[in-house]
């Protein structure tokens, strides 16, 4: 079966599940990670600090009592008359876990699907890239009043798994409204802390609307120890609104109008778009993060082959 790999299979207000199952065609090219430290201690491919019999020659050092006398580099040791020890870097895998957000204000679109469909496909490409790089997978899906965790795996049902939750809180949707919420970012990330083992790689994918000071304090925990992405889908109404006339808005009870067509109310609108955006990459910031923006009217597919694309990571 053939696909084109920079195809967005994300459409309209609701996820298809056999959409989702085809990301894996167009996840063929993705590698999420470079060769770089971490701090699991559980065996994989990713190059760390710990120090041990592995497969990459790192250096030769002085003998240390303790060392292993397997690793004595005997060239060395007759040309100097010095004991010296070979070093090796110890090979460790990177467990991945999706966090992706499916609660009522995603419920919202203009362009090609509302942020939480798009937020959904983003997930898939990701646990079917995780898949074929071999890495275990786990996932936090969450919506307004639950969530379901899925413990890292390396299988093909884990995956399966992962899509058929975010198909089901996606399908659970009906309104940007948001009626007695119980759950927000903040929660969800301490849950997170919970679930996550140190060394992880953490993708958080969601508008990130409510990323407050709170949830800063939570990212900083968790950054401490996992190597944190956070994407962020948008959409273009929700930086700049234009029109030709007034817009009647309502949220079911009420309603109102907008003067949409008129250029005050543009400017304001976009300069309180561009605030709210840049207060939330200051915080990035300050945490060491970078916030990769996704719009519905973009082509997530061909930004993510561009930003994990197996020639760009080689």
């Amino acid at each position: 079966m053939s696909q084109n790999k920079t195809e967005n299979l994300a459409r309209g207000p609701y996820c298809d599940l056999q959409a989702l199952l085809r990301e894996r065609f167009i996840a063929n090219e993705l590698n999420l990670f470079a060769r770089k430290t971490v701090q699991s201690v559980q065996s994989g491919r990713f190059r760390t600090r710990f120090r041990g019999r592995g497969v990459d020659f790192e250096e030769v050092r002085l003998y240390q009592p303790g060392d292993d006398i397997r690793s004595i580099d005997w060239r060395v040791t007759a040309r100097t008359q010095v004991p010296h020890t070979k070093l090796y870097s110890e090979e460790r895998e990177r467990p991945v876990y999706i966090l992706c957000d499916q609660r009522a204000p995603m419920f919202f679109g203009s362009v090609n699907c509302f942020k939480s469909t798009l937020a959904c496909h983003i997930g898939a490409q990701l646990s079917w890239a995780a898949l074929n790089s071999g890495d275990r997978l786990g996932a936090v899906i969450f919506g307004d009043n639950q969530f379901r965790d899925i413990r890292p795996k390396r299988s093909k049902h884990t995956v399966l798994q992962t899509l058929q939750l975010l198909h089901k809180f996606n399908a659970e949707l009906n309104s940007p409204i948001v009626t007695q919420a119980k759950l927000d970012l903040t929660q969800m990330l301490k849950d997170t802390r919970r679930i996550a083992t140190p060394g992880a790689a953490l993708f958080v994918i969601s508008d990130l609307h409510d990323l407050d000071d709170q949830a800063e304090k939570q990212l900083f925990h968790l950054a401490r120890h996992l190597d944190i992405t956070l994407i962020q889908t948008t959409d273009p109404l929700e930086h700049q609104l234009q029109a030709a006339a007034a817009l009647n808005i309502t949220d079911g009870k009420h309603k109102t109008q907008l003067p949409a067509h008129d250029r005050q109310f543009q400017k304001a609108y976009a300069q309180q778009a561009r605030r709210q955006q840049q207060a939330l990459e200051d915080r990035a910031q300050r945490l060491g993060l970078e916030v990769i923006n996704i719009s519905t009217a973009g082509n997530y597919s061909e930004l993510l082959r561009q930003r994990y694309g197996n020639r760009r990571r080689a």
